[in-house]
């Protein structure tokens, strides 16, 4: 499997290959957070749904390389201090990707994909969507981070022999 997530305009590109770790919608108050401060920023495009949640698709850091583009990245941190940076297109303003930069994986903002994204398989954090949302019951979700979730992640660290796990752009 190959997909290519690329920023609105087309300037920004990166390759994913392989299956994903998952898809999956957040509800976290950081990616609530910090989807609203991406769509501060001039003709940016929404991230957060309008449920609260934000859908993402995750890959190893050894399985996603630059077509083009690099050199527009710009990072956002909610706190100057945090190991999470989201990541963004200057020519356009389109969120690209979250990085735990201690993590071994990206988290792709699912609208990236223009084709091929995979369905959401789960939703997580429910705990902290916002109030009177009620999910629908086509998918899986829980209120943290299911067990089959934090196993895919476990289990994708082992797929990679445990190699360095930067991203650097």
């Amino acid at each position: 499997m190959m997909l290519l997530a690329s920023c609105r305009c087309g300037q920004v590109a990166l390759e994913a290959t392989g299956a994903p770790i998952v898809s999956s919608v957040c509800y976290c108050a950081s990616c609530q957070e910090g989807g609203r401060r991406l769509a501060e920023s001039s003709s940016a495009p929404a991230v957060v749904g309008p449920d609260g949640g934000t859908e993402y698709v995750l890959f190893r850091k050894d399985r996603v390389r630059f077509i083009r583009g690099a050199e527009r990245l710009e990072e956002q941190r909610l706190k100057p201090e945090s190991p999470t940076r989201r990541v963004r297109a200057t020519c356009c303003n389109s969120a690209m990707f979250l990085d735990m930069t201690k993590g071994h994986w990206l988290s792709f903002y699912r609208k990236r994909f223009s084709e091929g994204a995979p369905p959401i398989e789960m939703r997580v954090m429910t705990k902290e969507r916002p109030a009177g949302v009620e999910l629908t019951e086509d998918v899986p979700s829980y209120a943290g981070h299911s067990g089959k979730f934090m196993w895919r992640l476990i289990g994708a660290r082992f797929a990679m022999g445990f190699r360095p796990r930067s991203f650097t752009y």
